[in-house]
């Protein structure tokens, strides 16, 4: 492919480490891949990390420095096949000349786990050095046998001063465009240009090529940055990675009582493209597992925000959502309902399918009545306080349990309250039944 058809990411990409920015926690003195790279001894890696952080560079980078073949495949496109091939044209080199293949795989995570077994056994022997790319948790997507096999390296977003860099060393290659010569930049410029980026080098360095196309041997100035720029969204990789970070931060903001927070990552998964009714559907269960009955309000604010969404859309679906996680994050916290439905669960799967006692089954017919169904069941209703003292709802081969315990603020502080109270009813019940048997055993 000519030069000036392949992107600009592709035609800069550095083949040391001296033109490769970013990721000094991976690459600086003395750490371990920057050891791995200089002394030429390759090992298999899988890169972890958003896009545009140097996977493939660094994978390159790695082979240029070892000396080593590399064969590149995309999971995107490739198959098992092209691994067999990969595999055959190692085999070859290394029984010929000695020399190592490193072979690369992009987007590794979309490989299933039965094609990732596929070349287990020639990374095992040493015939194939694998580097793999992901945007995915590795520990999800691949393997245990190829992690095992292989050291994760975690690559962050490139920072500002990491992103000029990559872009100042572009403007002064001369190579920005086909043929272009150096171009300028002013500071407002590079600015928008590298806060759009969003930490990612591949799409600071489009940006930029579009910028110099249309600048056309003049400066770039903040009026083409803005036109380049535009539409551009912050990194949220819906349903990946950062999808999941991002909710977890949202909850845990919720959690935390702190309505900024909460705004923050609610407008940050908005404005990433994020489902707004997923949005309302995260914020139900938050209602119930972190609110519950502290403020039952929390719930039903939650399900008139999903119906705004629904009825109205953008943007005054976004409003509704906006306001009640706001509500969420300043209302009174409680999981005792979320606690307590655990703890029941795991009591139902401990004692089984327990017969429902008589006096709580329903009688609607005569047989059901002679065989005791329902027989000496006390109606609330007809209790003082429609509370009947005493009774008992649990199976009868189960032993009393307690799940629910109100915490001490909002509405649960009342409702502990009364739970305290009813508590009392039924142990001055059983202390006068108590009483009541040692009379009859005197007399």
């Amino acid at each position: 492919m000519p030069d000036g058809a392949r992107p600009l990411a592709d035609r800069l990409r550095p083949t040391s480490l001296d033109g490769f920015f970013g990721q000094e926690h991976l690459l600086g003195p003395g750490k371990p891949l920057r050891l791995s790279i200089e002394q030429s001894k390759a090992h298999s890696m899988v890169f972890w990390g958003p896009p545009g952080t140097g996977k493939t560079t660094l994978a390159r980078i790695v082979a240029h420095a070892s000396g080593a073949h590399f064969i590149a495949l995309s999971a995107v496109m490739a198959g098992v096949k092209d691994v067999r091939a990969a595999v055959q044209e190692a085999t070859q080199l290394r029984g010929q000349y000695g020399q190592r293949t490193i072979l690369f795989l992009d987007e590794v995570h979309r490989f299933n786990k039965s094609q990732q077994d596929a070349f287990l056994p020639y990374v095992e022997d040493g015939t194939l050095t694998f580097i793999g790319a992901t945007t995915e948790n590795p520990s999800f997507e691949l393997n245990n046998a190829l992690l095992s096999r292989a050291r994760v390296y975690v690559l962050k977003p490139l920072d500002e001063q990491s992103l000029r860099g990559i872009l100042q060393r572009a403007l002064d290659s001369g190579r920005t465009v086909a043929n272009a010569t150096a171009q300028s930049i002013d500071e407002d410029a590079l600015q928008l240009i590298v806060l759009a980026a969003d930490g990612d080098a591949r799409r600071a360095l489009n940006l930029l090529e579009l910028a110099v196309d249309l600048a056309d041997g003049s400066t770039i100035g903040k009026r083409i940055a803005e036109d380049v720029v535009q539409g551009g969204r912050r990194r949220f990789d819906k349903k990946g990675e950062y999808f999941y970070d991002q909710i977890s931060a949202l909850h845990k903001s919720v959690r935390g009582s702190d309505p900024d927070a909460t705004l923050y990552w609610l407008m940050r998964m908005i404005d990433g493209g994020c489902d707004p009714l997923y949005l309302a559907r995260r914020m139900i269960r938050m209602a119930s597992e972190d609110i519950g009955n502290a403020d039952p309000r929390a719930l039903r604010i939650c399900l008139d925000a999903w119906e705004v969404v629904e009825r109205l859309g953008s943007p005054e679906g976004e409003l509704a959502l906006a306001q009640a996680a706001v509500f969420l994050a300043c209302a009174a916290k409680s999981n005792a309902v979320y606690t307590a439905v655990s703890a029941a669960t795991a009591d139902v799967a401990e004692f089984g399918s327990l017969d429902v006692p008589l006096h709580l089954r329903n009688a609607p017919t005569r047989l059901m009545k002679d065989l005791g169904y329902g027989k000496g069941y006390r109606y609330a209703h007809d209790e003082d306080d429609a509370f009947a003292a005493g009774e008992r709802y649990f199976p009868d081969d189960m032993p009393d349990r307690r799940y629910y315990h109100p915490v001490p603020r909002g509405l649960e502080l009342k409702i502990g309250e009364k739970l305290q109270e009813l508590a009392q009813k039924n142990r001055n019940r059983q202390n006068a039944a108590d009483s009541s048997d040692l009379s009859d055993d005197k007399e």
